[in-house]
């Protein structure tokens, strides 16, 4: 059974060849990832790259009046810092924790460093996998605009919750009504009256604090066709989660031991 703790659990990390996994994993620095824990504001310096295994963290753009609105959403899927691989080097938008978890961090120039392997081209698998993972993300944004602006909030809804239960491991989310509402940018009344609908449905069960998913063939039934968008491009791009690389004995144990003294990393 696969460490839940493992790197592998996060699925760009889980497409790297053992060659490229041996480059990664002494830098690799498990890291708690506490609920509201802000990663970045706009226009911070992106210092790290974090490979999410069991939190998620929004991408959230903060207008000048201070109202938020989700962008796009990061779980075991992805990665956060695509702008120290785009040339950017900072991004306009927040990154905050919105379910509490763990997740790998790598130094930026140790990411750029394994990228730019092969020279830029496209013979990287790792080169080649981030921007297929860019393109990935570039969709979940462009077509969370467009459900935010054409969808009912029972529809948009819908998809938040199904986009939250692909990158967790659980049909139970820890969050709050207020804070789907900040998410998605509506009125709590709107999101309290859509939940109603969803529960009224059997859908799903809201108590305080907690949403559990009851049907989900049921929510992707009811969902808007932006949901089956953003999933279909990313089974497209991105490689379905594989067992871990094949490893010898001796390298897991050399693995472990950096895992354990892994403090030398830490700032």
């Amino acid at each position: 059974m696969t460490d839940p703790n493992s790197p592998w659990q996060n699925h760009l990390l889980n497409s790297l060849t053992v060659s490229q996994y041996e480059h990664f994993f002494p830098h690799l620095e498990l890291i708690e990832m506490p609920l509201g824990d802000v990663l970045y504001e706009p226009g911070d310096e992106i210092r790290y790259a974090y490979f999410p295994t069991t939190c998620i963290v929004s991408l959230v753009y903060v207008m000048e009046s201070g109202a938020p609105a989700e962008i796009a959403v990061v779980g075991d899927d992805g990665m956060i810092g695509v702008s120290l691989f785009m040339g950017g080097g900072t991004m306009p938008n927040r990154a905050i924790v919105r379910s509490a978890g763990q997740a790998y961090r790598l130094r930026a120039h140790l990411l750029m460093q394994e990228f730019n392997r092969f020279g830029g081209t496209r013979s990287g698998v790792l080169h080649d996998l981030l921007l297929r993972y860019t393109q990935t993300l570039l969709t979940q944004i462009a077509q969370t605009a467009a459900c935010n602006r054409h969808h009912f909030v029972d529809q948009q809804l819908c998809r938040w919750l199904l986009l939250s239960l692909d990158r967790l491991h659980s049909n139970e989310l820890v969050t709050t009504q207020e804070l789907i509402a900040n998410m998605l940018g509506v009125r709590r009344e709107g999101i309290t009256e859509a939940a109603g609908k969803l529960q009224q449905a059997k859908l799903i069960n809201c108590r305080r604090g907690r949403i559990t998913v009851l049907d989900r063939q049921g929510l992707e039934e009811r969902a808007c066709e932006c949901y089956q968008v953003i999933k279909t491009e990313a089974d497209r791009l991105l490689p379905h989660h594989q067992p871990p690389p094949l490893i010898t004995p001796y390298r897991l144990q050399k693995y472990e031991f950096v895992k354990t003294h892994s403090s030398s990393f830490r700032e």
